[in-house]
């Protein structure tokens, strides 16, 4: 006995390697494949399509293959109706579930297409009716919010998913050729990442930055605050570290006891970080240490300062922490997700950790740059499914200081 399903999937197949990587799929789920059509775009700019049959052992297999395929773009020829399940338990999702992605996806329910407004990889669809019990509204939501008796997509039919295809016309953003990028001319990537973060703007979305301390460490930090207050940092998504040093920087002009001005050590210059902790510590939050007059400058005086939104989550590591600083991850993780509404563009600096859990949740949709001295951090992203993240392999310190000379004309003269 044996499952089919014939798919189809449309793009730059052969050049990008995706329909390499498709079959590859198959056979690394024990299924076999037949192409029943592959049309070739004649021109650089046109796309192929390929009409494949998928086979498997049973229905199960089949299914789990076809969840497998919608995270390159492929989606069933004859897609028919979602089935729903409901939830038996709190925070578990029922068998065969459909996980997932971070595409532009829509599901169909009684015969109509709804869009899942917040595309988001490794969680359910849930499906909620309206009081007349039509079909109201999907969305992703993830294992650990999961209540008994919701109603939850089960499977791969019904639900479609497409690949966002970005414009390519002169002057607009992109990149040169590839994803990580460590010899390439950087005033052209300077430029290119703030030409992204002005369309963003005048498209009347945010801008989203997720860093790390070495922002700080690199003293980059007055480049940022240029960029807050030139209007170009609207959410920040970080740990306790980036603004623990930041403080640090303010209260005593070092970072991790290192003089930022000199480069070298100060006396009891260790201390430093656990005594600005305290300091904010005993205001109660760092919006009243700025209120107070306690803390006048850095990054998180200004975002404070614009009524900028931040979310600092924290880990095992930490000192103190910060009062401003989620310790239960899955509150953070709540946090960072209700603060991503009309974000327009995303860079992230510095800190790999930070960066995979924010291209986690983010779509495929949004533009995604990660700047850092180490590849490693912008290849993690890619291999955990941020298909769309950008790289540039540089000192951060040194990037900041050319992007905020890029957004801000007059910071030369600050």
């Amino acid at each position: 006995m044996s499952e089919s399903e014939t798919v189809e999937i449309t793009g730059h197949l052969m050049d990008q390697g995706i329909l390499s990587r498709v079959l590859d799929d198959i056979r690394e789920y024990g299924g076999d494949y037949t192409i029943d059509r592959f049309d070739v775009g004649r021109e650089t700019d046109d796309a192929s399509h390929a009409v494949i049959t998928v086979t498997t052992e049973d229905e199960e297999g089949l299914q789990r293959l076809l969840m497998r395929l919608q995270t390159r773009g492929v989606n069933m020829v004859d897609p028919g109706e979602a089935e729903v399940a409901a939830a038996t338990m709190d925070g578990v999702f029922p068998d065969g579930f459909y996980s997932s992605t971070n595409l532009d996806t829509r599901v169909r329910i009684d015969g109509r297409w709804l869009n899942v407004g917040n595309p988001e990889m490794d969680c359910g669809l849930v499906l909620e009716r309206n009081e007349h019990g039509a079909p109201h509204r999907v969305f992703t939501l993830p294992m650990s919010d999961v209540r008994a008796g919701m109603q939850v997509v089960c499977g791969a039919s019904g639900v479609q998913v497409s690949i966002p295809r970005p414009a390519k016309a002169a002057g607009t953003f992109g990149f040169m050729e590839s994803e990580v990028s460590s010899e390439k001319p950087q005033a052209v990537l300077v430029r290119q990442v703030a030409e992204g973060m002005r369309e963003a703007k005048a498209a009347g979305k945010r801008v989203l930055w997720v860093g790390g301390p070495g922002v700080v460490h690199t003293g980059a930090a007055p480049a940022m605050v240029a960029m807050v207050n030139a209007g170009y940092v609207d959410v920040l998504f970080a740990g306790n570290a980036l603004a623990t040093h930041d403080i640090e920087a303010a209260l005593y002009g070092t970072s991790l006891g290192i003089d930022l001005a000199m480069g070298s050590g100060v006396e009891h210059g260790h201390e430093h970080h656990i005594r600005a902790l305290n300091t904010i510590r005993k205001e109660g939050s760092i919006a009243k240490a700025v209120e107070n007059g306690v803390l006048t400058g850095g990054i998180m005086h200004a975002l404070v300062t614009h009524d900028k939104e931040f979310v600092l989550v924290g880990s095992v590591r930490d000192d103190g922490p910060l009062p401003d600083v989620y310790t239960d991850v899955l509150e953070g993780q709540r946090a960072m997700r209700s603060h991503l509404t009309d974000v327009g563009f995303c860079l992230m600096v510095a800190t790999m950790l930070h960066s995979v859990a924010t291209g986690n949740i983010l779509p495929a949709s949004i533009p995604l740059v990660c700047v850092d001295i180490n590849p490693a951090t912008v290849t993690k992203l890619a291999d955990r499914g941020s298909s769309q993240a950008r790289g540039i392999v540089t000192d951060v310190g040194l990037f900041l200081e050319q992007l905020a000379v890029e957004l801000v004309p007059d910071y030369r003269r600050a």
